[in-house]
């Protein structure tokens, strides 16, 4: 049962990732278009995550119990030791929550909808942001239980270098799932050739700042290009996703709308895999200390077993529930469509 729990833990990080990030991507892409189309994007982009939204951040939350009822030391060092990175990232998520219900839903339409789309757009990319850079603290061997003093421990263990590359290229991948995503919720033609640049743009701007994480990594004596490359499996993921790519700009141009979304969530995947094999079971990397590990830091095997059981259950009635609930949002918005037209 231990291994369930520690398989929902990484799943629920990777749709977290996919899902949530797609989500956040939606207002990273409004952050950077242009007034003339910045309404089309915001409408596309609203019919994208509409299904999802709400149900994006269900995917953290079980992602922290889990951390907290079966891998409590972890939790525990990781609230403590990053809670800035963390706060900040919380608070990101309840203003972006707050001004997507407001500028959709709000009675009175006057100048608060300036604002509402101004904290909209930018929670959306500090967010992703503080994701990464936590992301990057817990493994990049900053953490210190032993640190002499509060600068030491609670801020040089996530304000460095590596940290912030790590966080600006979540933030363009979030952009870049988005902008996959969108293509096949483009009303006409011309909509669609613009989010098809858009994807273009986003993946260069991706692979940029992709590259900008193994300088800082230079920078801070951070091995990673040896965490990716230094094992069949890694290397085996960044080929794959390599290949993808060229997939990907095939089905593009020949317009379709299902396969590019399965080979960014692919790409994706490829890319935690890389980082995460070399690291695991390892969770958080220390500092002159031994990095906690999922299959030693954990809680008493009654509840490990517990919390399999109840995860097990419980994804009998989420997954239903979440296709549902998309079902429902997709077939809403056609029946919209089709009374327009």
């Amino acid at each position: 049962m231990h291994y369930v729990v520690i398989a929902f833990l990484c799943l629920s990080i990777l749709l977290y990732l996919l899902l949530g990030g797609a989500d956040f991507g939606a207002g990273i892409m409004e952050l950077f278009t242009s007034s003339k189309n910045r309404r089309t994007a915001r409408q596309t982009m609203s019919h994208a995550i509409g299904p999802i939204w709400e149900a994006n951040h269900m995917w953290l939350i079980i992602a922290v119990v889990i951390l907290f009822v079966g891998f409590p030391r972890i939790y525990s060092v990781m609230s403590v030791s990053l809670h800035i990175p963390l706060l900040i990232m919380l608070l990101g998520i309840i203003a972006r929550g707050t001004a997507f219900v407001f500028r959709h839903y709000d009675a009175v339409k006057d100048q608060m909808q300036a604002v509402y789309n101004r904290i909209f757009v930018l929670s959306s990319a500090v967010t992703p942001f503080f994701l990464g850079v936590i992301a990057a603290s817990v493994l990049a061997g900053y953490v210190d239980p032993a640190a002499p003093d509060f600068l030491t421990a609670y801020v040089f263990s996530w304000l460095h270098w590596f940290a912030v590359a790590v966080g600006v290229f979540t933030v363009a991948l979030c952009g870049y799932l988005a902008s996959v995503y969108s293509i096949g919720e483009a009303e006409n033609e011309a909509d669609k050739r613009y989010f098809i640049r858009k994807t273009l743009t986003m993946t260069s701007i991706t692979f940029t700042a992709g590259g900008l994480v193994f300088v800082a990594a230079a920078v801070e004596s951070i091995p990673l290009w040896q965490w990716i490359f230094g094992n069949i499996v890694g290397t085996t993921a960044v080929v794959l996703a390599t290949i993808s790519l060229g997939v990907m700009a095939y089905a593009v141009k020949k317009e379709q709308t299902i396969l590019p979304r399965i080979l960014a969530g692919f790409q994706v995947t490829m890319i935690l895999l890389a980082i995460g094999y070399r690291h695991f079971p390892d969770f958080i990397v220390m500092k002159d200390a031994p990095n906690l590990s999922l299959l030693k830091d954990h809680a008493p095997a009654a509840t490990m077993s517990a919390l399999g059981w109840a995860l097990l259950i419980g994804s009998l009635f989420i997954l239903p529930a979440l296709y549902y609930l998309y079902y429902s949002f997709q077939h809403e918005a056609k029946e919209h469509s089709e009374a327009a037209a």
